[in-house]
């Protein structure tokens, strides 16, 4: 399997050449159009939680 890979690779080098041109092109496309935070958010993960309470000694407005 290798070996056909191979071989098939050193026949059609232009195209080999071709496709590694277009992947090198593409990853950096992408690279370039990827957001990056620069100053990430390492601040403490907080979780509001509100509930109701039925039975409380103050006199709901």
């Amino acid at each position: 399997m290798i070996s056909a890979i191979i071989r098939w690779s050193v026949g059609n080098r232009f195209l080999v050449l071709l496709a590694t041109v277009l992947l090198v092109g593409v990853g950096l496309y992408s690279v370039n159009k990827t957001p990056i935070d620069a100053l990430p958010d390492l601040s403490d993960v907080q979780v509001i939680i509100k509930t109701r309470l039925s039975r409380s000694s103050t006199p709901s407005g």
